[in-house]
């Protein structure tokens, strides 16, 4: 009997915390029926009830995630400046190209600064 008490405790636990990182993990505006700062608060105080309350009532419904990974309805936190269009392909080719030999020249001159301090350190 005790066995049985300690694995449903263990799950249990392992109930809440899953719940605690769903619940913190979810967007704000994708809550249902309650503010996400109150469904914490719930889950922390209210235990496996509070878990049982949370997937019932207040986890967003599996259908809602978009292929974004976004909640549907969830604006995305993330930079707009990341979203624009036009801002995986090269502008200007040459330019990218020149770019690209400066930053080898540098790289080229730092390392043969390092060896030459290395070897004068070394004599």
């Amino acid at each position: 009997m005790l066995y049985l008490d300690g694995v449903i405790g263990l799950a249990l636990l392992a109930l809440w915390v899953f719940c605690l990182v769903d619940v913190i993990g979810t967007p704000a505006d994708a809550t249902r029926n309650l503010p996400k700062l109150l469904w914490l608060v719930l889950v922390i105080f209210l235990s496996w009830v509070g878990c049982l309350l949370w997937f019932l009532c207040g986890r967003p419904r599996a259908g809602q995630v978009a292929a974004t990974g976004f909640y549907e309805g969830a604006k995305p936190q993330g930079f707009p400046e990341y979203e624009r269009l036009g801002r995986s392909t090269a502008g200007d080719s040459e330019a990218d190209l020149e770019f690209l030999r400066q930053c080898r020249e540098r790289a080229d001159q730092q390392r043969a600064s390092y060896l030459k301090k290395r070897q004068d350190e070394q004599d």
